[in-house]
């Protein structure tokens, strides 16, 4: 009996190179659905999405301006970001905790392709943050007190912090194969985070080095017309991109890739990290600091203004939507004026100080045109209560500079214009007033120069707002003529008003 000893014949391998990549593409397909379903992923996915329906809706007090929401989405993904880091961390040194690593050898996956494949594998939580992204700037959007536009280019820092963080913590594991160093990383972040706005020199001001960070915030609630914001929000985006796409090929140089075009692919990413970050750090133009300084002292030059009811309104050109309920406000305190004062015309000016960009929260100065009111760009909320004691004022006393001295009883009239309107009047007293009071004296909130209400005062037009307001509506259009007489006491107000007189004399900052 022979036997027969016959050569097998060899395996042929067909297209060696697609295979590889179809191989890589389905381990960062698997691992990506494992990243997503981690438990760090998920809880901080559903931080992040709590976080989006508790802060959104209250946003500027649901009139916001968009060019503040889109920047209102670059917090949150932070805490994707550091929950990828930490997973795909873990992925990549997920072989050599459970010693796998041997068996790697015998596939046709190299170290650097499984690198790739992890990498690739941050992707889908990237689409996942800007899903989210979407639907918070989205949401701000459809407010129907919403004004302006948003930047494409600050949506885009979310999901791209997103992907920075993934290509980080595939880079740290290739370098530093230890499980402990992805969160000591994360704590030297927060350290750097904490102590960086300390070391920034301060005249970088609005630019410079604080561009570094993934996330630039800014400290002000004030809006800006998008054209004078000034944050260089494109060169940003080229950075965060740039610098995720270099740590992502550095991790496959650290992964085993050797490839000349892999060193050269480097080249191009670092050369679009430092461009945008040089150009993100440069001064201000100078055609922007002189559009900050005609909108700040000739405001008039870049308004446009509409007619309503025989006022004048006049804003930027985003916030023009916003003039017909300027008008509403104007409206209903004119109506509750006795004499001639319901056919008083207002110029309603939109006024701001965008000397020093988002960066500027100093007063505006009152106006000395007569029947001229500030309106700013906030609205909602104490906003609302604020504008209207500006013009109630404006209306008793003629002009903004002359309502600094309503230290008398027309302080009574005054703020019973304004609030009684109003859908909650008590709830507006509250909200207009800087202590968040009802009873006492306090310092009365204004777009300009604020105004004070004495204990007594107070007492006063809490008792008119808690009576009918037809009785209070007659008696102010009978006696208008008395309660808008300077140096017409509280006390004569509360008489002419029906309500008991308070005590003390009127004395402003007692």
């Amino acid at each position: 009996m022979s036997t027969v000893l016959q050569e097998a014949p060899t395996a042929q391998r067909t297209n060696r190179t697609g295979g590889a990549w179809a191989a890589v593409y389905a381990l960062a397909l698997f691992e990506a659905r494992r990243l997503l379903t981690r438990i760090p992923m998920l809880l901080a996915l559903a931080a992040y999405l709590a976080w989006i329906v508790w802060r959104t809706p209250g946003f500027e007090d649901g009139s916001p301006a968009l060019q503040d929401a889109d920047r209102n989405t670059q917090s949150g993904p932070l805490l994707i970001g550091l929950a990828v880091l930490l997973c795909a961390n873990a992925a990549v040194l997920r072989s050599k905790r459970r010693d796998t690593e041997r068996h790697f050898a015998v596939l046709v996956l190299e170290p650097w392709r499984r690198t790739a494949a992890h990498l690739l594998s941050v992707v889908p939580a990237a689409l996942l943050a800007a899903v989210c992204v979407a639907g918070q700037f989205g949401w701000a959007a459809l407010q129907s007190g919403s004004v302006g536009s948003g930047s494409p280019a600050e949506l885009m820092v979310g999901p791209l912090t997103v992907l920075l963080s993934g290509a980080a913590g595939v880079l740290i594991a290739r370098l530093i194969p230890s499980t402990l160093t992805a969160p000591m990383a994360i704590v030297l972040l927060f350290f750097f985070l904490l102590f960086f706005a300390g070391t920034v020199p301060a005249g970088d001001g609005e630019r410079g080095l604080r561009w570094l960070v993934p996330v630039v915030t800014e400290s002000t609630t004030n809006a800006l017309p998008s054209d004078l914001i000034g944050r260089p929000a494109a060169w940003h985006a080229l950075y965060l991109a740039g610098l995720a796409l270099t740590l992502a090929l550095l991790a496959v140089l650290a992964g085993g890739g050797r490839a000349w075009t892999l060193w050269g692919a480097v080249a191009g990413a670092l050369a679009l990290a430092l461009t945008g970050g040089i150009a993100q750090t440069a001064a201000l133009p100078a055609t922007l600091t002189a559009a900050r300084e005609r909108a700040t002292h000739t405001p008039e030059k870049d308004q446009t203004c509409v007619r309503r009811g025989g006022s004048t309104y006049c804003a930027f050109p985003e916030w023009t939507p916003r003039t017909d309920t300027w008008a509403g406000a104007v409206d209903h305190i004119k109506s509750l004026a006795g004499g001639t004062a319901h056919d008083r015309q207002f110029l309603v000016r939109q006024r701001i100080d965008a000397t020093y960009g988002l960066a500027g929260d100093a007063a505006i100065e009152t106006s000395t045109t007569p029947y001229q009111v500030t309106v700013g760009t906030a609205w909602g909320g104490n906003r609302v209560p604020e504008f209207s004691a500006a013009v109630a004022a404006v209306l008793v006393a003629g002009s903004e500079q002359k309502t600094n001295a309503l230290c008398d009883g027309r302080m009574v009239t005054v703020m019973w214009l304004a609030l009684s309107w109003q859908p909650d009047p008590m709830q507006s007293l509250r909200n207009v007033r800087l202590d968040d009071s009802v009873t006492g004296s306090a310092i009365v909130l204004s777009t300009t120069d604020p105004m004070q209400m004495t204990a007594g005062q107070t007492d006063v037009v809490r008792e008119l707002l808690q009576k009918p307001h037809g009785s209070v509506a007659a008696r102010v259009k009978a006696h208008w003529a008395e309660l808008t007489a300077p140096k017409v006491t509280s006390a004569q107000a509360a008489e002419l008003l029906g309500v008991a007189a308070p005590k003390g004399a009127d004395k402003c900052g007692e």
